[in-house]
């Protein structure tokens, strides 16, 4: 009987601990938004890593997003791209910091960040990238306005 429940705990630690780990690389999972007539807003905390990655959708399903202002479009992994459905494009030629690659290009319907919502977004799909995150990209960003302070980004949507 006590070796069951020293395994129950020790399951139960590791449950708990994962969890807080969890929610230090990504404090945004469930980002508040505030919204008027005017705007929407969502602030962001930075992660343990110095990064912004927040979870959002992709056309009404999770997506984790890496904030990038140095990629051009929202990329998406392939593996992530084949789950969330999304199909390539015709093929391009992209610049990485590992040098140039083939991506494809795409279209995004919804991309969804709190109460933020963009339509239509350009997007590429990477075969090469391995990562487990959406780069962010000015594709996205360009269509919202972003202020750093100190440890937090706040992201605004202006609503005409």
């Amino acid at each position: 009987m006590m070796i069951l429940a020293c395994a129950v705990g020790m399951g139960l630690l590791t449950m708990f601990f994962a969890d807080v780990e969890d929610r230090q690389r990504n404090p945004n999972q469930l980002p508040v938004s505030h919204s008027s007539q005017a705007q929407h807003q969502v602030e962001l905390a930075r992660n343990r890593a110095g990064h912004y990655l927040v979870t959002g959708t992709i056309n009404r399903q999770p997506a984790e997003f890496l904030l990038d202002t140095g990629a051009t479009d929202v990329v998406i992994p392939e593996i992530i791209a084949g789950s969330l459905n999304i199909s390539r494009g015709r093929p391009m030629r992209a610049m990485t910091a590992n040098g140039p690659i083939t991506v494809y290009e795409t279209r995004l319907d919804e991309l969804s960040i709190g109460a933020i919502t963009l339509f239509d977004v350009r997007a590429s799909i990477n075969p090469a990238m391995q990562a487990s995150q959406i780069l962010l990209g000015m594709s996205a960003l360009k269509q919202i306005e972003f202020i750093q302070r100190g440890d937090s980004l706040t992201l605004t949507q202006y609503l005409e």
